[in-house]
């Protein structure tokens, strides 16, 4: 049995989604697991250098999760510097995203990024280009293809459940507080243009890699963006204007002439069992799916309900739905993330879910901007390298 150290540099770990999915969630978990099982006896130990800002912050972490404390830095370019690192990740904000991955191109890194991979998509395809030139293996983030609720939902769909299918409803968010009376959950920048914000540049390219790994190519957009507070208070207390879109409604035909519409808003109070709930509704069938939990109804099963708005509905709609049986342990859609591109780094196996692919999220994000701003739909091309 041998055991194969890969060194990952991880960049932005002191923020939410860094620290808790990634380096806790994902890395961590990994290694309290005894490290990836390649087969055949080999084990893949991950070994993460911190990377960030702020060295007090990275210190407290190294020793909070018993980490190297020499495997923490505040120098990037250092940190690519060193042969012994394979691979890059990061989980900036977004403006500094672009240039930290071309570095690590250029110094023969592996790279793992979250989304959105840059903030237009020249830039994002740029970043393709100079990966596989680079001949570099390369990744992006799309977690909620790995969430239970959404791969039981592809499971309906492998199986021919729906028939065709027709349509596709998903509505999204919650309410993030202004930040004056009750604390904000999400940081400033993600309401501030300048700064990479907005709810379109954030969320589109997850609703890209959905629609395109669930249900088919997106081939158009139309898009209205708001800003429905103009006024929040930044982590210091102070006031500050949002110049950055905190809620987006588009539609989506997609291959087939499949339309999706998609309601995404930090403006919103939750009235539906989970944060995200996804609708399709089929020939054959219909099915509603969560984070965690999806719900279906066979042609054969569907009630016949007749409008009487004179009457109160007697028809218990909920309870007419079956839930899609787990049949199988579900790992967290980080980890499961990562130790597929883990394994693809060190056997070449099978990945989908690269920078290409990465960059038709941004594509999304900024032809529904521009479809807000112009209040026009627009198709969306086929990107290639």
């Amino acid at each position: 049995m041998t055991r194969k150290t890969v060194r990952i540099a991880m960049n932005g770990v002191t923020g939410r989604m860094g620290h808790r999915q990634h380096l806790v969630r994902s890395i961590l978990a990994l290694r309290e697991q005894g490290g990836l099982d390649l087969g055949n006896g080999d084990t893949l130990w991950p070994e993460p250098v911190l990377v960030g800002r702020r060295p007090e912050a990275l210190a407290a972490l190294a020793e909070r999760y018993g980490l190297d404390p020499a495997a923490v830095s505040t120098d990037l370019d250092a940190v690519l510097a060193d042969d012994s690192v394979d691979i890059y990740f990061d989980a900036q904000v977004t403006s500094a995203r672009e240039d930290a991955l071309k570095k690590a191109i250029a110094a023969g890194k592996h790279i793992y990024t979250e989304k959105p991979t840059a903030t237009a998509l020249g830039a994002a395809l740029d970043l393709a280009r100079a990966a596989d030139r680079a001949g570099v293996k390369h990744g992006v983030v799309q977690d909620k293809l790995f969430l239970p609720g959404l791969r039981k939902l592809k499971r309906l769909v492998d199986a021919g459940f729906f028939g065709r299918i027709l349509s596709v409803r998903g509505e999204f968010g919650y309410w993030v507080f202004e930040g004056d009376w009750q604390e904000a959950q999400r940081p400033s920048w993600n309401y501030r243009a300048e700064d990479g914000g907005g709810i379109v540049v954030d969320m589109f390219p997850h609703w890209e890699y959905v629609m395109h790994g669930i249900f088919g190519r997106v081939r158009s957009v139309q898009a209205l963006a708001a800003t429905h507070i103009p006024r929040r208070w930044d982590e210091r207390g102070e006031p500050y204007e949002a110049t950055a879109d905190d809620s987006a409604y588009g539609v989506f035909e997609l291959d087939g002439g499949v339309v999706a519409q998609i309601n995404s808003s930090w403006a919103v109070r939750v009235h539906r069992d989970e944060l995200v709930e996804f609708q399709v509704d089929g020939t054959e069938g219909s099915a509603v799916a969560g984070l965690r939990g999806c719900r279906f109804q066979h042609r054969a099963g569907t009630p016949k309900p007749v409008w009487n708005p004179d009457l109160p509905s007697g028809e218990p709609f909920r309870e007419q739905w079956q839930e899609v049986p787990d049949n199988q342990e579900y790992d967290n859609g980080f980890k499961a993330q990562w130790e597929l591109f883990l394994r693809h780094v060190v056997l070449d196996e099978p990945w989908s879910w690269d920078l290409l692919a990465g960059a038709r999220g941004v594509q999304l994000a900024e032809l529904g901007l521009k479809s807000s701003a112009e209040g026009r739909r627009y198709d969306v091309p086929e990107l290639t390298l």
